[in-house]
């Protein structure tokens, strides 16, 4: 039962513009009310009604050693007598940058931010102002938060709300934005021949988790990573959902490809609201003090996202057979998904890079938004709910990108694999 949720979501309508802050929190693509939360912990979500739930969501990303995970909150708490904001320098954003700069390639200085959107929007800023050009080409279904050059043929919200062009949006920031197909090096070298000594940067997320978990096809990455050194454009990885995920080094430590500047997100405030971006010297220091392209913002580098980013981030960086863990739990769920869905016979395909895993229910393989969006995501709609009437929280969207965290057991995905197959039956 979800009564209470039922109950407050008709109250936040009242306040607050679709009842939520955020709209694939709404339920809207998979229909019904969506779920209250009152309370997490390891790998549980609990609703306001005391349901509990797997949760394959873990914030979209950041929550790899589960909910609630002990040294962070006690971290927080700790901090948080000192003071929750400052608004001047202090000695712990140092040690986190020194932190990520150990961990993550190519990182010679990293500026915080406050989110995922923020370190996209100043990294493209910062990329313009470097190469002194205007275009940038960013792939279709690929989500780098809401700033207005990113919302051109987004995925995730944007697919899941059925939105092709966003009002608000200019034209003239629209025609700046060039985009292309994921996994098409073809249309992008078409596009760097349209438009010679006039492209900025190409943005990534290397693997893409807004459109499902959408693997590079081989070599996608390290031609891009070619073309952007022969042009002079910049190479970003947006890795707000990859970074430290599947890797120590993220994906570019995964793919052994260097990109120029990196994006992060709330993985680095151990789940709280922060973000980063990075990236070599040549280029940051163009960003102000020390250069004319100007980022700004008062709570960068807060307090207590920086002690709960130091926390989960050292965990992480000293215990490297955490990554091998997830990787077990991961391939252990997939195996068991797959016999699930083969048994079915439904037509399936199952997504998967270290612990993102994606299902579509599609006949073809999905390397891409145009597939992705063709797939039968009604069916994905009925079995996300049947799903939940089983305690398992997925994404609520087919676009959408599972995150494992290692909090999880193996009896969790046990009853995962179980719940997938009763489910299936009962759609059939």
């Amino acid at each position: 039962m979800i009564n209470k949720s039922i109950e407050l979501f008709a109250k936040a309508e009242t306040v607050i513009p679709g009842g939520v802050n955020s709209p694939v929190r709404a339920f809207k693509s998979v229909g019904g009310t969506p779920i209250f939360m009152k309370k997490a912990k390891g790998a549980y979500l609990f609703d306001e009604d005391g349901n509990r739930y797997i949760d394959y969501i873990n914030s979209w990303g950041p929550m790899i050693l589960g909910h609630a995970y002990e040294p962070v909150v006690k971290a927080i708490q700790q901090k948080a007598e000192d003071s929750t904001s400052f608004g001047a320098p202090t000695a712990l954003e140092t040690d986190v940058a020194a932190l990520i700069k150990t961990m993550a390639p190519n990182i010679d200085l990293i500026r915080m931010v406050n989110s995922g959107t923020e370190a996209c929007m100043s990294a493209l800023r910062l990329a313009r102002g470097y190469t002194r050009r205007n275009k940038f080409i960013k792939f279709e279904g690929c989500y780098h938060g809401h700033a207005d050059s990113f919302l051109v043929k987004a995925g995730s919200g944007l697919a899941t709300f059925n939105i092709q062009a966003v009002p608000g949006v200019t034209e003239g920031v629209a025609q700046d934005t060039l985009t292309a197909p994921y996994n098409d090096l073809e249309a992008v070298k078409k596009l760097v021949s349209d438009h010679p000594g006039e492209i900025a940067a190409i943005i990534i997320e290397p693997v893409a988790g807004n459109m499902g978990c959408i693997l590079p096809q081989p070599g996608f990455l390290e031609s891009l990573r070619n073309i952007c050194t022969e042009e002079g454009i910049v190479l970003i990885f947006d890795e707000v959902m990859t970074g430290f995920r599947l890797a120590r080094g993220g994906a570019q430590e995964r793919f052994g490809i260097d990109a120029d500047l990196a994006t992060y997100g709330k993985v680095i405030g151990g789940g709280m609201p922060v973000g980063a971006f990075g990236g070599k010297k040549e280029i940051m220091q163009h960003i102000a003090p020390l250069g004319k392209v100007y980022q700004a913002g008062t709570l960068s580098g807060n307090p207590l996202a920086m002690t709960a980013g130091y926390t989960l981030l050292k965990t992480l960086n000293d215990r490297p057979e955490i990554y091998t863990e997830l990787e077990e739990k991961t391939a252990y769920l997939y195996t068991g998904l797959e016999k699930a869905f083969r048994e079915s016979g439904r037509p399936f395909r199952l997504n998967r890079l270290g612990s993102m895993l994606s299902v579509h229910f599609s006949q073809t393989p999905v390397s891409n938004f145009e597939q992705a969006s063709k797939a039968d995501n009604a069916s994905f709609n009925r079995f996300f709910h049947a799903m939940l009437g089983k305690g398992v929280y997925l994404p609520p969207s087919a676009f959408e990108s599972w995150f494992i965290s290692n909090a999880l057991t193996y009896e969790d995905l046990d009853n995962t694999i179980r719940a997938a197959a009763e489910s299936l039956k009962e759609m059939a």
